[in-house]
């Protein structure tokens, strides 16, 4: 592994997210106005219907495409510092090639990325000064394109945002624990970065595998996951089985709390449901391994929902319980296996 040319993904993404022509105006200066306000509120009603509690209020930040760039940029950076420190001691050209073209990747996926999110919790990843924060971002142009791109209900849209992120700042203050499982597991995946004697062959005896199989080349992991060592894909499991349930319980409880409070909910969630689905841009969320995040949002839900009905709701509790209650990514595919673990 290279040192990636950090400066050059911020450049790359940047040019790929372009610029929103309502960024930067009135509109977001209204945007900004109105998103604390809306926080403390779906907080409360998330609390209540989760029985997770946070301590306080978080910072609440309307950010553009390249904000949202720069402080993930900023984190990456910290995250894979160890594996640059350890891998990176290369040099020459070779070495700084490799670096500008993981770099110019990086930005690319970014760039791409900056165009869709909607909202980010900040305490999941580490500050670029190491602190840990405990900001809710929201990604101003892309709201506001939503909404106006769909004749959304603005209060309803950036309310209904609100009620995902802070339900993913409750799983991360409410479970003491969580954070720090979530963090390990990255850490896992950086310290398996080492290079693999055999590599080549053994990704051309999996591709011819699974072309005999009629099996993807590249599947919802996307070409990291293929590059990636057994070692890797057994940490990415796991990664994957979180983030389906942190994923899948932020949007049943954002649909649970909207149907009660927001008369075009149903709507809205019909419409992010089918940008999900979109076909014009599922080869490359299959390249990039972004289909793994957008399954998650249904692998999850559809757990959420299986358990609630064989069990009840207030058996989803035991999954915050200890880490060694986490559902695996199996468990996810087959609630009953989890509740009779856990049972």
């Amino acid at each position: 592994m290279s040192h990636v040319d950090w400066p050059l993904a911020v450049s790359v993404a940047s040019n790929v997210a372009g610029r929103y022509p309502l960024e930067d105006t009135y509109h977001q200066t209204r945007l900004e106005r109105d998103m604390p306000e809306l926080v403390v509120r779906a907080s409360a009603l998330v609390t209540e219907e989760t029985g997770l509690e946070a301590p306080g209020f978080p910072d609440v930040a309307v950010i553009g495409r390249s904000g949202w760039v720069e402080n993930n940029v900023a984190s990456f950076s910290l995250l894979l510092a160890p594996a640059e420190e350890r891998l990176g001691s290369q040099t020459g050209i070779g070495s700084a090639i490799a670096g500008r073209i993981m770099g110019a990747e990086m930005g690319a996926v970014l760039g791409f990325l900056s165009r869709r999110v909607l909202g980010q919790y900040e305490l999941v990843l580490p500050t670029a000064d190491g602190e840990d924060g405990d900001t809710v971002l929201f990604v101003g142009p892309n709201l506001l394109k939503m909404e106006r791109d769909h004749a959304f209900r603005s209060d309803e849209f950036r309310f209904w945002v609100a009620l995902h992120e802070c339900t993913h700042r409750l799983q991360f203050m409410g479970v003491p624990w969580l954070r720090g499982y979530f963090l390990g597991l990255v850490e896992e995946l950086v310290a398996a970065s080492k290079p693999e004697s055999g590599r080549i062959q053994r990704l051309t005896a999996e591709l011819r595998e699974a072309a005999a199989n009629g099996s993807p080349l590249i599947d919802e992991a996307g070409i990291f996951g293929l590059f990636a060592t057994p070692e890797q894909r057994e940490i990415i499991d796991r990664v994957q089985a979180l983030m389906a349930l942190l994923e899948g319980h932020g949007h049943v409880v954002m649909d649970r709390i909207g149907e009660r409070e927001l008369v075009t909910q149903r709507r809205m969630s019909s419409v992010l449901k089918a940008r999900r689905a979109d076909k014009r841009t599922a080869a490359l969320m299959r390249l990039i391994g972004l289909e793994m995040k957008l399954r998650q949002y249904e692998m999850g839900a559809e757990f959420i929902n299986e358990v609630e009905r064989r069990a009840d709701w207030g058996a989803l509790d035991h999954a915050w319980e200890s880490p060694e209650s986490l559902p695996t990514l199996d468990e996810i595919g087959n609630p009953e296996r989890w509740l009779q673990r856990i049972a």
